[in-house]
């Protein structure tokens, strides 16, 4: 095509500072007239422009008077969303220094001490999120004697919604309220939510504020409390995998932005240690901590939840 490019409108769109940490789209205007589209996380907003990390190719700097469309974007999901629920949840048996593991077909018993005070759903129940391999009849009664044998409430961890759930019901297998201490998470579901760890410290860096961080930490193992230790979380380092639990802000400085801090100097541990992806359990009540890791880049992979046998 020859001749000059009609030139492009620009000014319509809903970009602002608030992107700063988010994945957009940019349509922008170019020197000749025409068009293009940007599409990654917004790093930097200000004197004029802002500026794009583009997925595997580098920075962008845009004028803001070449913007002509723009808008903020679902975030990238990580590439281990592909993974199997099962081979996800295995990888949290690192949250535990001390936890037993038994095969039950295609299921994996398990049994760990008290962690924070109490024992952990996780690391005290079946894992079963696909088929047993040795009837359902025989692994409902291998459940049963592996947790009696313990004096252990017998407890199976199933995929919300699965068919494993529903053929552990006429079995003898519900759902039932367990407390988690905390008074949340009362209905026992949980999502297990995944996020890359490069693009998540991206955005929880743009968004926390600047407090005093203390780190604790291991070769596998940190604990983060900022603010005086008003805020606090834990992470586990497993492969290229980082687990993250125990996110908690005192109630009286809660919506500061120092959950966010804590993310963040978790993220930043993991990636310095070749974490690509980040892991945690999030209670489904639990409506103000699933919207924190949304924003930062967080994606459910699949729902947990506990079934009881009756």
């Amino acid at each position: 095509m020859s001749g000059t490019a009609e030139p492009q409108p620009v000014g319509r769109h809903s970009l602002g500072p608030h992107v700063v940490g988010q994945r957009i789209v940019v349509r922008h205007r170019l020197v000749d007239g025409s068009a293009t589209d940007v599409l990654g996380v917004c790093t930097a907003w200000g004197q004029g422009v802002l500026t794009v990390d583009r997925d595997g190719h580098g920075p962008v700097t845009i004028p803001l008077a070449d913007v002509i469309t723009g808008k903020p974007v679902p975030p990238r999901a990580s590439v281990r969303a592909r993974v199997e629920a099962q081979e996800v949840e295995e990888r949290t048996g690192a949250l535990w220094s001390s936890i037993a593991t038994e095969a039950l077909g295609g299921w994996l018993l398990r049994a760990s001490p008290p962690h924070g005070g109490r024992l952990r759903r996780r690391g005290n129940s079946a894992l079963a999120m696909r088929e047993p391999g040795i009837g359902w009849v025989d692994a409902a009664f291998g459940v049963r004697r592996y947790y009696d044998a313990l004096d252990q409430t017998p407890v199976v961890q199933v995929e919300r919604g699965s068919s494993v759930e529903a053929r552990l019901a006429p079995l003898g297998f519900a759902p039932v309220a367990l407390p988690d201490g905390d008074g949340t998470g009362a209905d026992g579901d949980a999502h297990a939510q995944l996020a890359s760890v490069a693009r998540a410290l991206r955005s929880a860096r743009a968004a926390a504020p600047t407090v005093d961080a203390a780190l604790d930490e291991t070769p596998y193992d940190a604990t983060v409390s900022v603010a005086g230790g008003v805020a606090s979380g834990r992470g586990v380092l497993t492969g290229d995998w980082l687990l993250l639990e125990s996110l908690a802000v005192d109630e009286d400085h809660r919506r500061r932005g120092l959950a966010t801090a804590v993310l963040a100097e978790l993220l930043d541990w993991g990636a310095s240690l070749g974490a690509t992806t980040a892991m945690l359990h999030v209670e489904t009540v639990n409506t103000g901590a699933i919207a924190l890791y949304e924003r930062h880049g967080f994606v459910t992979h699949h729902t947990n939840r506990y079934l009881v046998a009756r």
